[in-house]
């Protein structure tokens, strides 16, 4: 049970508190702190199912926690990103417009969530799309991006401002896909509440 990909995707989800105290009151340091380990973490997310699928481990342990621990990592970074301000007193990293990105992100995986359990109790699974994947790429791109660019603003790196624009860029673009591929999975729910 406790296989190499399935310590990996624990380690995910042990990872998320760590990355929750770098981001509380971060400044450049914790923000880059917290970027890193976001990329490790994120790291962990690809080798875990490639290696589970190249050794013939996949296990029902797996499967079930590795939308969670994705799920876990993604609503955490959101809230924090759009929960504290920069040290100058400065406006959170996601803020105006962009919560209602943010929002839309975090409401689908409540959604989704929801949807997947309540077909589990009816043995019906939804295989994850490849538009689904291509959301999920725009996701953790656009969340590393906005917390690199959380560093760059605090430490003045002006070579590096577009950090915080390709996260907002990806973020929007990744809301898009959500909307999108929360839709194709209430469809098939749907077919199944009549």
């Amino acid at each position: 049970m406790l296989t190499l990909p399935n310590i990996l995707t624990l380690s995910r989800i042990f990872a998320v508190p760590i990355l929750v105290f770098l981001l509380w009151n971060p400044g450049w340091l914790g923000y880059l702190l917290a970027f890193t380990l976001y990329c490790i973490v994120g790291a962990t997310d690809y080798l875990d199912g490639y290696l589970a699928r190249s050794q013939g481990t996949v296990s029902k342990l797996g499967v079930f926690l590795d939308p969670i621990a994705d799920k876990i990592m993604v609503v955490s970074v959101i809230v924090m990103l759009m929960a504290f301000t920069h040290e100058d007193g400065a406006a959170p990293i996601i803020a105006s417009w962009h919560v209602i990105a943010a929002m839309i992100i975090l409401l689908r995986e409540i959604m989704v969530s929801g949807l997947r359990e309540f077909l589990a109790g009816l043995r019906v699974s939804v295989p994850v799309s490849r538009l689904a994947k291509w959301k999920t790429t725009f996701q953790m791109v656009s969340l590393g991006a906005l917390i690199l660019g959380g560093a760059v603003v605090d430490a003045r790196w002006e070579d590096f401002f577009w950090a915080r624009t390709v996260g907002l860029v990806t973020l929007w673009a990744a809301a898009a896909l959500t909307l999108v591929t929360g839709w194709d999975y209430m469809r098939v729910g749907l077919k199944h509440m009549e």
